[in-house]
C-alpha cells in the first residue's frame, strides 16, 4: 500500500473547515496522521490567512478514486471551482505524492510542484514526515526544509504553528 500525503488548507471559516475535512478524512482513512495547523498568509492574492497542515496514510484504493472522493469532499465543504485558483476558498485538499511515484497519473501531477513552491506545504511536510524523501529530488524532506526555507522566509513567506483545538463544537 503506497503512502499517500495531502495537502490541507483553508481561509474561509477555516477552523471549523479544517475540523470537518480531517473527520471525514479520518472516516475515509482510518490510519490518517497529521501535522502541525499552520496559519500562514494568503498567497497569489489579497485575503484572509489560511490554515494549513498535511496529513498521510496508506492507502490500497485506486489514486482515481482517491482523487475523485477529494474532490467530493471539498464540494461538500462548498469549495467554488467557478472562482480563480488563487482565490478564498473554505477547503482545498492536494494530493502532494503517491508512494514515489512521479509523473502524471489519472489526471493527477505527481509529486506536486507546491511542496517545492511553498512553505505552507513543506514544513508540515517536514515535521510529519522528516525522513521521507521527495520522489523527484531524492532528498528527504528536512533537508528541503534547511534548503528552501531560507528563501521561503525571503520571498515573504511567513508561517506560524498555532494551537488547534480538534473539538468539534455544533455552532463552530
Amino acid at each position: 500500500m503506497p503512502l499517500i500525503t495531502l495537502s490541507i488548507g483553508s481561509n474561509r471559516n477555516p477552523y471549523s473547515n479544517v475540523r470537518r475535512a480531517v473527520g471525514l478524512l479520518r472516516e475515509q482513512f482510518i490510519n490518517l496522521h497529521c501535522s502541525t495547523v499552520y496559519e500562514s498568509s494568503a498567497v497569489g492574492f489579497k485575503g484572509d490567512n489560511f490554515l494549513n497542515l498535511v496529513a498521510y496514510t496508506n492507502v490500497d484504493a485506486p489514486l482515481v478514486e482517491i482523487n475523485c472522493f477529494l474532490k467530493e469532499l471539498e464540494n461538500h465543504l462548498e469549495r467554488d471551482r467557478s472562482q480563480p485558483r488563487f482565490s478564498a476558498r473554505p477547503m482545498d485538499i492536494d494530493i502532494l505524492t503517491w508512494g514515489m511515484v512521479t509523473g502524471k497519473v489519472d489526471g493527477v501531477v505527481l509529486p506536486r510542484a507546491e511542496i517545492l513552491k511553498h512553505a505552507f506545504v513543506l514544513k508540515p511536510l517536514a515535521d510529519l514526515l522528516p525522513q521521507e524523501c521527495h520522489p523527484e529530488s531524492k532528498k528527504s524532506y528536512t533537508q528541503l526544509w534547511q534548503e528552501l526555507g531560507v528563501r521561503f522566509e525571503a520571498e515573504g513567506q511567513k508561517l506560524w504553528p498555532i494551537e488547534f483545538n480538534w473539538q468539534f463544537s455544533i455552532n463552530q
